[in-house]
């Protein structure tokens, strides 16, 4: 396959295909190398033409606690007490700087994530 830029949904789909023959292919092998470069490409290709937008902070630290098997009380212990934790579960009260540091810590979430206003 001639390697070009990815400029049209049907150039895309195109090296989907070409993706799909040589998945498997080798590391250090022409095929392999191919199979590379053509993933950057979608990258690319994706980034620009399907982007995706950064969660929500709360259903951000719901999609974690469900992940991490927390529930609420879980989250009391890292931020404060339990009515504080429910405001903040029920967008009534929105998250203080100390808040979204020990929840960035706590539950590894991306500051700029739980900076968002909602």
């Amino acid at each position: 396959m001639e390697i070009k830029p990815i400029k049209s949904e049907s150039d895309y789909q195109q090296v989907l295909l070409r993706v799909e023959e040589i998945f498997l292919a080798k590391p250090n092998t022409k095929e392999g190398d191919e199979l590379e470069i053509l993933a950057i490409l979608i990258e690319h290709y994706e980034e620009e033409h399907f982007p995706v937008d950064m969660p929500e902070p709360i259903e951000a630290i719901r999609f974690r606690m469900d992940q991490m098997g927390m529930d609420q009380q879980d989250l009391t212990r890292i931020i404060g007490s339990k009515s504080r934790v429910s405001e903040i579960l029920n967008r009534k009260r929105p998250l203080s700087i100390r808040q979204i540091r020990l929840l960035q810590k706590a539950l590894h979430i991306p500051a700029d994530v739980l900076l968002k206003e909602y």
